[in-house]
């Protein structure tokens, strides 16, 4: 008994040989990165379902908004990552064409709404919510961002002073910057010199006093391919260009947010709501373009 516990100490505090060592190295190198990945899934898992178990932000009070956004926050601490999260609660939410106004004329739609979306307002209703902890907040911020600056350097709700125009938006606005010559090799874009708000008989398209001559470059839709996806960020917003369009003193149709380099989150005319769906089935429906081509744009926090 005596030769066994000591045999049995004696093999415990030895090191253990070479090709034990060798074996135990070799597992953990395959054993480390699926338990780090096992604890990525669960935590992206149980995120998505705190989401999913969320009641449905169309049918919320701004009260009720005002309990649940700060929860974001605290899920989501990094800016990319809550707007990507934000945007999938959004997904249901009923379409309306032009639903966010000055609540005066000649425009008197709500300035902040979520009962309700159309593209753009799905894109300004996420940029404003996830930088606020409540209803009255994400109204205030989407008043600076939804609107340009007057000569004292402050947003006011100004139909004419709005940015009607989403190339003027993602070319001026600190909020969402063009990025698409930074992601397409400059061969594969295509160049459009216009003067927004300006139709070919020389009139404005919308009665603002205000046109604006501006070069844009956009990914044609035969230059849109996988390559181009892999190159994108974990979030992007996406603005389709429609060629007919220039004629009327615009580039821009539709624009949406796409996620993970593979998804697009939009609010559609065509579904009548808020949707997820593989952005290349989306565009090349049937193996036909829906549009012209992409502009692509990042997202920016407001200063301060």
């Amino acid at each position: 008994t005596a030769f066994i516990c000591l045999s049995s100490i004696r093999l415990y505090n030895s090191k253990p040989r070479p090709s034990i060592k060798r074996k135990m190295d070799s597992r953990l190198r395959y054993i480390a990165p699926l338990f780090a990945l096992l604890i990525f899934i669960k935590g992206c898992t149980s995120n998505s379902e705190w989401i999913n178990d969320l009641p449905k932000p169309w049918k919320i009070s701004e009260e009720e908004f005002t309990r649940i956004i700060p929860m974001f926050h605290k899920k989501f601490p990094d800016f990319h990552d809550r707007l990507k999260a934000f945007s999938s609660w959004q997904i249901g939410t009923p379409y309306k064409i032009f639903c966010l106004g000055e609540e005066i004329d000649p425009d008197p739609d709500p300035i902040f709404r979520l009962d309700v979306s159309d593209c753009t307002v799905h894109i300004l209703t996420n940029l404003a919510s996830i930088q606020s902890q409540s209803w009255e907040e994400s109204k205030s911020k989407i008043i600076k961002i939804h609107y340009k600056e007057n000569e004292k350097g402050i947003a006011v709700p100004n139909y004419k002073d709005r940015w009607h125009f989403t190339t003027d938006r993602i070319q001026k606005n600190p909020s969402t910057r063009d990025i698409t010559r930074s992601v397409a090799a400059t061969k594969d874009l295509e160049r459009i010199d216009i003067t927004l708000n300006e139709k070919n008989n020389g009139k404005e398209f919308l009665d603002l006093g205000w046109q604006r001559k501006t070069t844009a470059y956009f990914i044609p839709s035969d230059k849109i391919s996988m390559k181009v996806m892999s190159n994108l960020p974990e979030v992007v917003g996406v603005a389709f260009v429609k060629r007919s369009y220039f004629k009327m003193g615009l580039v821009v149709a539709h624009e949406g947010i796409i996620v993970d380099q593979k998804d697009i989150i939009h609010a559609s005319q065509e579904f009548e709501k808020t949707v997820q769906m593989n952005f290349m089935e989306y565009y090349f429906e049937n193996e036909s373009p829906r549009f012209d081509g992409i502009m692509l744009f990042s997202f920016h926090p407001l200063e301060g």
